[in-house]
């Protein structure tokens, strides 16, 4: 008999195909906040981080553009420093998952009065000596989230954040660091560049494939991931064609929210995207690039013992096999197709799959993975 536990995150809603100010304004009176920080990056900040903050009118006391790739930790510092200079009672993340993950983390910096990078070590998740039980902070200020790409890092209660000098990304939680809300958008992601709506898709394309191929049922996330696979290969390619269409890129939010949604079962993710933790925090290939370029090596590697479940994956993007279907959509997006491409040679795979050994979604490949030479032999077939 299958048995498991889904924990839904702790949000009170998800509004969508409304405008963001609109619905940021009504959830600010209703929860009584008056001060409204907008964080952001520097590339949102002058377009349309500024028409945000000027439609939020008085409620916003400031944005605060310090939010780098990735999630630097010293953009988290900066960012609750900016919100105790301003007053915020409530945090507005506008902008993809590196805003979001950001500002997540903003949140815990502000509970537990955080003021320093280094300080931050403590409250990682995790256990070993000096760490702090983080569930036992009590919450203050929260956040709303309005993505503008598909990272989907909205929907859950754990971020990630890099520490610069290790050129390591950590993971924090907290059943409360997720959004209280999340505005679903789509005139929002207008202003985003294509590659990167394009590869934060493909990010999200790899949530569901791997909660699909993950080797733990879980009927509730299973259902969500393919449903959420479905509505990103017809959204994605439907922006493609007509990037001003609305409805597409509402069903790529659709698409992304489905996708993730199935993390709750505490089965986590696979080593498509343990790898990518270790090419995006280590060796800097921007979010969603890295799903481009390893999960159809994942897929093929792993095919001979997630048969059945790939075949899923197969059906809902239209071919022979899942590691042709990623691919081949990967292709029509024009985003890059292998590690060659995206800036890493060989000669990095050694200590790439080294360092990634320590991932848990190691641990949850449908064909266990014994050492580091099983992710070189998955990099050799990324490699181009």
């Amino acid at each position: 008999m299958l048995t498991g536990t889904h924990r839904f995150p702790r949000q009170d809603q998800i509004t969508y195909g409304r405008p963001a100010a609109e619905v940021a304004q009504e959830l600010a009176r209703a929860w009584g906040c008056s001060r409204l920080l907008v964080t952001t990056t520097r590339s949102l900040a002058d377009g349309p981080a500024r028409a945000f903050a000027a439609e939020l009118g008085e409620l916003c006391v400031g944005v605060f553009a310090g939010v780098g790739a990735h999630s630097p930790r010293e953009g988290v510092i900066a960012g609750a420093a900016e919100a105790r200079r301003t007053g915020a009672d409530l945090l507005v993340a506008l902008g993809g998952g590196s805003v979001i993950d950001a500002t997540k983390v903003i949140q815990l910096a502000l509970w537990a009065d955080v003021v320093d990078a280094q300080a931050l070590d403590a409250y990682r998740a995790g256990r070993g000596p000096g760490r702090v039980d983080v569930s036992k902070i009590p919450a203050g200020v929260r956040m709303i989230a309005i993505p503008t790409t598909l990272s989907a890092a909205e929907f859950t209660p754990f971020a990630g954040v890099t520490d610069v000098a290790r050129r390591a990304k950590e993971g924090y939680t907290h059943p409360l660091l997720a959004p209280r809300a999340v505005i679903l958008d789509p005139a929002v992601t207008l202003a985003t560049p294509g590659q990167l709506w394009f590869s934060t898709g493909m990010k999200a394309v790899d949530h569901a494939v791997e909660q699909l191929c993950n080797p733990q049922r879980a009927p509730y996330a299973d259902a969500l991931a393919a449903d959420g696979l479905a509505r990103l290969a017809q959204g994605l390619l439907a922006t493609k064609a007509a990037p001003q269409d609305l409805e597409a890129r509402l069903q790529c939010q659709f698409g992304m929210w489905h996708a993730i949604a199935g993390v709750g079962s505490g089965r986590g993710m696979g080593p498509s995207h343990a790898l990518g933790h270790t090419l995006g925090g280590t060796y800097g290939v921007p979010h969603g690039i890295t799903s481009c370029v390893i999960l159809p090596a994942v897929l093929a590697w792993t095919a001979p013992a997630a048969g059945a479940q790939q075949a899923l994956v197969a059906r809902a993007l239209g071919s022979a096999s899942a590691a042709e279907g990623v691919g081949a959509l990967v292709r029509r997006l024009g985003l890059p197709a292998d590690l060659k491409s995206a800036g890493v040679g060989r000669e990095s795979f050694q200590a790439i799959a080294e360092h990634t050994m320590h991932d848990n979604g190691v641990r949850t490949s449908p064909r266990p993975i014994a050492g580091p030479e099983d992710l070189v032999e998955i990099l050799e077939m990324a490699a181009g």
